[in-house]
């Protein structure tokens, strides 16, 4: 059950990035308001991830996870290019949060 509510912290921590670009520095309402629901939910399910998955492992996931698909996002939706440093990048987190899951996870 653990790894489900971290999904779901990561998709709010996604949705609420995303909606952080179209906020515009916090002046338009409607993004603003899904930043803030955003995040709070975010934080909120991986406290309860805490319960059963180590803090070291959870968090790797949720920030690898979550940098991995807003990058994906930035790059396929909103203009981002593609270079062979980000690509590189992306590719170092994941594999950085798989090797974390594969030594850490019991």
């Amino acid at each position: 059950m653990g790894y489900v509510t971290l999904a779901g912290a990561i998709a709010a921590e996604v949705a609420a990035t995303t909606a952080m670009k179209y906020s515009e520095g916090f002046s338009r309402l409607w993004p603003s308001l899904v930043t803030v629901t955003g995040y709070l939910v975010a934080f909120a399910l991986l406290a309860q991830t805490l319960k059963t998955v180590q803090v070291g492992t959870a968090y790797a996931i949720w920030a690898g996870t979550g940098t991995a698909v807003i990058a994906a996002i930035g790059m396929l939706f909103l203009g981002e290019g593609l270079t062979l440093a980000k690509a590189a990048g992306i590719v170092l987190v994941i594999g950085g949060v798989v090797l974390l899951n594969l030594g850490g996870a019991h």
